[in-house]
């Protein structure tokens, strides 16, 4: 495809974390970009991300139910960057029924008005790419056994998410199911579309709301103890926690975009550790007597050992990471000192 000298990509959900860095990024790399938020009323970070580069930031107001919202965003767009999802992890309204037609079906529904906006863009959307999560994927096989490797096409079966409910179950099926009903849109209708696989994401973040993966990856020092369950259940699904900083990532997806060669779907880890070894490395980073993990965790973590996470596909590209579990971590600490979300004394009590 390759890299166009005045090319303009669309980005929706351009409010959230992936979303506003991936608009900075373009941005400092001279694109012009189409931002879309639901409610534009509360986009004051990303106009003000934008004020350097004007004109070649422009927002737009766009609901994913609102069939058509998106055609003057995308309208003249080279790509799109589809980030927004519909962000619903459970229910207690857990019956099958309920949960296909009030959450499950607006999500794909959602994401087709999107791929339909596509088509009809005056000027033919080269390429989309869909950011997917490694909440879809699963360490064990059909049979419950131990993979030693995760990589793009250990996709956690339908049926097991539904039997098991487990944290954040219903963020799952979405993801799968909305994954699924796009790739066969775009393939239907002759639309480039790759998928980018996202595990925990962190490091420094835009405007003054801190991050939901950066709660759950800080909460075993936060001692916010709804957030380390799902911390903990990313463990015990995967024997390891997955990372990659924020910078990685859309660098990963402006990658992806741009490499003509690229095909479905990429597992994009930076690198992944046990939960005991990310807590001793939070533990050091930011010194507290406070850590979750050292109280509710045994090294009790499912697996003889943790299975590799891979992201050889997306390396055999030709992409590389900069970042490390290490560094990661000490960015995030960094970034949420500055924001106030953590103390700049560590408690020790």
């Amino acid at each position: 495809m390759g890299e166009l000298p005045s090319a303009t990509y669309c980005v929706t959900g351009a409010n959230g974390y992936i979303g506003s860095w991936l608009v900075k990024s373009l941005l400092q790399r001279g694109y012009k970009v189409h931002a879309t938020v639901r409610d534009s009323a509360r986009s004051d970070s990303l106009q003000s991300l934008g004020k350097p580069h004007e004109p070649r930031l422009r927002i737009f107001q766009a609901d994913l139910l609102d069939e058509g919202s998106f055609d003057e965003a995308i309208d003249g767009c080279d790509g799109v960057f589809h980030v927004a999802a519909m962000m619903r992890f459970s229910t207690t309204e857990d019956g099958e029924d309920y949960v296909r037609s009030n959450i499950i079906e607006p999500a794909v529904q959602g994401t087709l008005n999107l791929l339909r906006s596509c088509l009809r863009s005056k000027k033919t959307v080269r390429r989309l790419v869909f950011t997917s999560s490694i909440s879809t994927l699963t360490s064990t096989d059909n049979e419950g056994k131990w993979r030693p490797l995760v990589d793009e096409s250990s996709q956690t079966p339908l049926h097991l998410v539904w039997e098991k409910k487990a944290s954040g179950w219903v963020y799952v099926l979405s993801k799968i199911l909305t994954e699924e009903a796009a790739f066969r849109f775009a393939r239907a209708n002759g639309i480039d579309m790759i998928s980018v696989i996202s595990p925990t994401i962190a490091g420094p973040f835009l405007g003054s709301a801190v991050p939901s993966s950066i709660q759950v990856l800080l909460s075993p020092i936060t001692g916010d103890l709804e957030l380390f369950k799902i911390l903990s259940a990313v463990n015990s699904r995967m024997g390891s926690v997955s990372l990659a900083h924020i910078e990685d990532i859309c660098n990963a997806h402006i990658f992806l975009m741009q490499k003509s060669e690229a095909r479905g779907n990429y597992l994009c880890s930076a690198q992944s550790c046990k939960l005991s070894k990310l807590v001793e490395i939070l533990a050091r980073v930011y010194p507290t007597t406070r850590i979750l993990g050292r109280l509710l965790m045994e090294e009790k973590e499912i697996g003889p050992i943790p299975c590799e996470i891979s992201s050889k596909k997306l390396k055999d590209l030709g992409f590389t990471f900069k970042f490390g579990v290490e560094n990661i971590v000490r960015e995030t600490v960094a970034s949420c000192l500055s924001h106030g979300f953590l103390p700049l004394r560590p408690p020790s009590t």
